[in-house]
């Protein structure tokens, strides 16, 4: 009696394991079809975005739409816009646009990618963002709305016993700022995922999938590499059973792929059905 309710205990864990895995749903960041865009416009690729499955995006820009428009376009084809992207300046500089913008758009996150600096980040750019960060994710939360920053490499500078990305962290607000993920931009500069996700725990909220071509030196704080180094998931350099697993563990909430290569057309169905064989809708 005792070994048959053991017995069922584990299948009902494994079963509820199953379901959660089950749940994660593979977004797109639209981004990754920003030439698309540009080229064929926004009824075109957004076409081609629902043709591919995808249900959750992310955004990264309108493309001469406002807010309005562009959601009634992403409505029409079943898209949600989970999350947008906006300039460091304009968090800087039109912190009360961006919110309205998020609202008109329906956001649940509203994030930054990228922290203008000079050549090598330092740390009165670090802490000049800290502020800004501060204050946009308090603005935003009044609004519902969570704050979060998209590292990007170069924040693993030198600082302390640490970097400045461990400052950025320690010195932001965890109420008011989240961070996503961007699993190349952590490997690119050196840095492992899995310790990452578990050193700060309960901050990252979301996740960029996105995988590095195998031979590509790692070590590099330019924030930058070779777009076509972005190469379909599975294929390249990290280990996404580690990674994926440590992820769910966190409970990161919502999973893009972002794919920058001038075959993004080509990689991202491929990419989402190595996702859908390791548990994604």
């Amino acid at each position: 009696m005792k070994l048959a309710s053991i017995l069922l205990s584990l299948g009902l864990a494994l079963s509820i394991h199953a379901a959660d895995a089950a749940k994660n749903a593979a977004g797109l960041q639209l981004y990754s079809l920003r030439s698309q865009f540009t080229l064929r416009g926004v009824p075109w690729t957004l076409d081609r975005v629902k043709e591919f499955g995808i249900k959750e995006v992310e955004l990264a820009g309108t493309y001469n739409l406002n807010a309005e428009q562009f959601k009634a376009e992403l409505e029409q084809r079943g898209l949600k816009a989970v999350s947008s992207h906006f300039p460091y300046g304009r968090y800087k500089n039109d912190l009360d646009n961006v919110v309205k913008e998020a609202k008109a758009l329906g956001l649940k996150f509203a994030g930054c990618a990228w922290i203008d600096h000079k050549d090598s980040f330092d740390e009165a750019e670090c802490r000049d963002a800290i502020a800004v960060f501060n204050k946009a994710g308090e603005a935003l939360a009044k609004e519902g709305i969570t704050m979060f920053y998209h590292a990007h490499g170069y924040e693993f500078e030198k600082f302390g016993d640490g970097t400045l990305f461990d400052l950025f962290m320690t010195e932001t607000k965890p109420e008011f700022v989240s961070v996503q993920m961007d699993v190349l931009w952590i490997v690119f500069p050196g840095q492992d995922p899995v310790k990452m996700l578990e050193k700060y725990a309960g901050r990252w909220k979301l996740m960029h999938l996105k995988d590095l071509k195998k031979g590509v030196q790692t070590g590099s704080l330019s924030g930058k590499t070779d777009v076509a180094n972005d190469v379909t998931l599975g294929t390249g350099q990290m280990d996404w059973t580690a990674i994926l697993a440590a992820a769910r563990k966190q409970g990161i909430q919502h999973y893009f792929i972002e794919d920058e290569s001038p075959t993004s057309m080509e990689q991202i169905p491929e990419s989402l059905k190595f996702l859908r064989a390791n548990g994604f809708e």
